[in-house]
């Protein structure tokens, strides 16, 4: 089973990006972030056609989260638990039955954070406080858990090409990575460092040709609980989808787990 993560930056412009991919690595099951769509308007139907049933949790303009999957899940869950009034569509979940196993999978858009001296970076800080409270109760549970997406932290320096020119942004302030730390120190497993230690990005900037350059950072991220991580096969991140037409400026990460 291949699950995978990938910020779209906004569906309908990369529509034709994403089937393209869908029809190359045929994962089974995908979290999408950064869609910038209403649930009503999302292009669902071409992606229907590919055999994927879709579900979203979106936002006009902004912000919103999907899950795509050869199987539809049992349950699924739209928005983080923990503070009724943020009305932000960075977060859904869905749970499936695979035998006798559950296996739950989220997608989340962690928010960026910047810039700093604003209210934003204390609701990033908030909003993973809220992350780290509903993954410690789904750990309880014994699962196959995997929270995917882009939680904009860069984890240490080596994932970034040019750590010097984060240390004043939101990605990568020590209050970002200490809190990524503590969810990690739940019990999670970084799907791609506990498979390599190769410098390995999953973000290029539009801006000064910071993909001709490889001036790229690590923020798009696979946690995976202690049943999730023992059933690892694989770890692999699509580089070359940064390079096609229209592309996103995040590319996908995925996760092989064995059946």
């Amino acid at each position: 089973m291949i699950i995978a993560t990938w910020n779209i930056n906004g569906i309908k412009a990369r529509l034709d990006v994403l089937l393209s991919w869908l029809e190359e690595r045929k994962p089974d099951i995908v979290c999408l972030q950064e869609i910038k769509s209403q649930d009503e308007t999302f292009p669902g139907a071409a992606i229907e056609a590919l055999g994927y049933h879709v579900e979203t949790h979106g936002q006009k303009g902004f912000n919103g989260v999907a899950l795509l999957s050869k199987v539809p899940p049992a349950e699924v869950i739209r928005g983080l638990p923990g503070d009724d009034a943020d009305e932000q569509s960075r977060f859904i979940e869905g749970v499936w039955k695979v035998g006798p196993r559950t296996l739950r999978v989220a997608s989340l858009y962690l928010p960026n954070g910047n810039p700093l001296g604003t209210e934003k970076f204390p609701y990033k800080l908030g909003w993973m406080a809220r992350l780290e409270a509903h993954a410690a109760k789904l750990l309880e549970e014994e699962c196959d858990l995997v929270l995917a997406g882009d939680y904009n932290v860069i984890p240490q320096p080596i994932d970034a090409r040019f750590p010097a020119a984060w240390t004043e942004d939101a990605l990568f302030q020590p209050e970002s990575r200490a809190s990524l730390r503590r969810l990690s120190h739940l019990g999670l497993t970084d799907a791609l460092r506990a498979t390599t230690d190769e410098q390995t990005f999953t973000f290029w900037d539009y801006q000064a040709g910071a993909w001709q350059r490889d001036n790229g950072i690590r923020i798009d991220h696979l946690l995976l609980s202690p049943e999730a991580a023992e059933r690892m096969v694989s770890v692999g991140v699509d580089k070359h989808v940064r390079g096609w037409e229209k592309p996103s400026d995040h590319v996908p990460v995925l996760v092989e787990l064995a059946s």
